[in-house]
């Protein structure tokens, strides 16, 4: 029964005779310090101590003190807190000293994983501040950034909105150029004029010349027997946006080039110009020197709207605005569905490994499926439709090898903490020790 007891302590337990001669020990000792059997039991502690493999023994101070001591141990470099227990007999002598031992290394590294913590704390708590003071830079009129590429493209919208030049946005599809015209648009001295904003591509191409240029009243079968003005002549004093002007029609862009260079514009079936004041924005996803080079857009037109030409980087290369993005789209859609998801570590780092064909939009969109399908809470990595099939675009090497093992090792260690929430479970599944965790979460930041 009392080696039943014995064994079932959690702690590590070891008994000493009077003669100061190792008796019994439990298999919490030898999990804990690595010590077995035949390294204590049956042999006189001084031999021990002498051997190394103790640093010094309590049982021996017991037997001379005849108290209760606690010493520091080091064993297998471990610290240990080591407290021997006397044992008297009848007549007040000692007959056993009980060990007991407590890994305090363990302790030491949970005391300075905690300030570790709380150093992050502050630290991150010191950024949000920055970021507050900051808000007016990395968020303007929806345009969310923090990368250096897009801080790259505010900062040209700055330079460039005191004057009336015309600019040419370029980029994936989805990517933002509507956000950013409107940024041009918001910083302008024509913030408070008409700000028109045209689809090419939308309108019917027997059509877009008469939304363009407008008509005269009888100038063909259905028009407004009162005529109408043109898009160009309701943006007068303010901006158009020709959004998607690849698409332009080849036998239009001549009549818009004169546009472009005259300022006036004349309707269809009329003969006077009318004069106008309008700052234009385009924007298209398409190539349009490959346009030129292949004669599907016109190379003057080209070159007159390549005044300020802006390229807007597409999603996966500008990752630090991903989990900026991913938030923002998040509190968007719970506030208009009245509900509280949030997202978690994994689904954000499968979100940065994700190259986003579709860009903003697509993640915008994504977002809110997720907010109205998604039944718990948190929305995880498993929720993503693409977690387990991260598409794939070949981009030019641009981090050392080092670099990528430590990004890998960071995913594995925050998917991992995420999932067991400590580190001891976690160290277990990564197939690592506890200690070699913390180490590896403190050189990674974690």
């Amino acid at each position: 029964m009392y080696e039943k007891v014995i064994n079932a302590s959690y702690d590590p337990i070891f008994i000493a005779d009077k003669d100061g001669y190792g008796i019994k020990m439990n298999e919490a000792y030898t999990r804990v310090t690595g010590i077995t059997e035949d390294q204590l039991i049956g042999r006189h502690l001084k031999d021990v101590v002498k051997d190394g493999i103790i640093s010094e023994s309590v049982s021996l101070k017991v037997l001379k003190e005849k108290k209760q001591v606690t010493i520091i141990q080091h064993v297998n470099g471990k610290e240990l807190l080591v407290t021997g227990n006397p044992i008297f007999d009848d007549k007040g002598n000692v007959s056993h000293i009980v060990t007991n031992l407590r890994n305090i290394s363990a302790l030491k590294s949970l005391e300075a994983e905690l300030s570790r913590t709380k150093e992050l704390a502050n630290k991150y708590l010191q950024e949000i501040k920055i970021y507050q003071k900051k808000e007016d830079m990395i968020s303007h009129e929806g345009v969310i950034a923090n990368s250096r590429q897009m801080l790259n493209v505010i900062n040209l919208v700055q330079k460039i909105t005191p004057f009336n030049s015309t600019v040419l946005l370029l980029g994936e599809s989805g990517v933002g150029k509507e956000v950013i015209a409107n940024l041009i648009q918001k910083w302008s001295t024509r913030s408070n004029k008409p700000f028109i904003k045209v689809n090419c591509a939308a309108i019917p191409k027997e059509l877009i010349e008469s939304e363009l240029f407008g008509y005269e009243k009888g100038a063909f079968t259905g028009a407004d027997s009162r005529g109408r003005p043109g898009l160009f002549e309701q943006a007068h004093t303010g901006t158009i946006f020709l959004d998607e002007i690849g698409e332009m029609p080849l036998q239009l862009q001549g009549k818009l080039l004169r546009v472009l260079q005259e300022f006036e514009v004349t309707r269809i079936g009329g003969r006077r110009t009318i004069k106008i004041d309008v700052r234009v924005i385009s924007a298209t996803n398409k190539d349009l020197e490959s346009l030129v080079k292949r004669g599907e857009f016109r190379e003057d037109l080209y070159y007159r709207l390549n005044i300020i030409p802006i390229k807007i980087p597409p999603l996966r290369k500008r990752q630090e605005d991903i989990p900026l993005l991913a938030n923002y789209f998040l509190d968007q859609a719970n506030q208009k569905y009245h509900l509280n998801k949030q997202l978690t570590d994994d689904a954000l780092l499968a979100m940065k490994a994700y190259a986003w064909p579709g860009n903003v939009r697509e993640m915008q969109n994504l977002i809110e499926r997720l907010v109205i399908t998604t039944e718990a809470d948190d929305i995880t990595a498993s929720h993503l439709p693409f977690s387990n099939q991260t598409a794939f675009v070949p981009q030019p090497i641009q981090k050392k090898m080092k670099e990528v093992l430590q990004d890998i090792e960071r995913e594995m260690i925050l998917k991992a903490i995420s999932e067991y929430k400590t580190t001891r479970k976690a160290a277990e599944v990564l197939g690592i020790s506890q200690s070699a965790l913390v180490k590896k979460m403190q050189r990674l930041g974690i």
